[in-house]
């Protein structure tokens, strides 16, 4: 018997003061059996970062076709891709033709090492960009996450801090590539 994806709810209130949008979202996260809470949070603060009304949960982990998440226009097309961990280029390839912008946050402590191999495959896709959120980051987001969950996330002149209230974080992050 296969095991079903445990469900994660999110009141996640953003105040993105360098985009002038101010929102509350309440979100549902579908964990996957082999995904960590470190990877739900990375997940979440790819979300807040890139908040949109449209901007939805991919299924990537249940459906390979799919990213975290997606932004899409009235049309259906695929304005940006956003991928979660390492993918293979083949994946970033794919993504970039079938998009405008392709985002991917990394959180690993190998996250150097993987983007050193994939640098020179993925150079003459113009639309991909990579964000590294450090180690120390991802544990601290990690430490936020609960099946029930009241978030503030406030960014301002490119800082981030999530906070539950308690204890906050600032998300420290790094481009390690950029559309051309």
């Amino acid at each position: 018997m296969a095991l079903k994806a445990t469900i994660y709810k999110a009141d996640l209130n953003i105040a993105d003061m360098d985009r002038n949008y101010y929102q509350e979202h309440a979100l549902t996260i579908a964990r996957h059996p082999s995904e960590t809470d470190e990877r739900v949070m990375i997940r979440l603060l790819a979300f807040a970062l890139h908040a949109d009304p449209a901007l939805t949960f991919g299924k990537d982990l249940f459906d390979v076709e799919e990213p975290a998440l997606w932004l899409k226009d009235l049309t259906g097309a695929i304005d940006t891709w956003i991928e979660v961990g390492q993918p293979d280029e083949r994946r970033l390839m794919k993504a970039s033709g079938q998009s405008n912008q392709v985002i991917v946050y990394s959180y690993s402590a190998t996250s150097h090492i993987w983007f050193k191999q994939l640098a020179s495959k993925i150079e003459r896709a113009r639309k991909i960009t990579i964000i590294n959120i450090l180690p120390e980051t991802s544990a601290a987001l990690e430490r936020l996450c609960s099946r029930n969950m009241q978030l503030q996330c406030t960014i301002q002149d490119g800082q981030v801090w999530i906070t539950d209230g308690t204890e906050t974080v600032q998300v420290e992050r790094e481009t390690l590539t950029a559309p051309r």
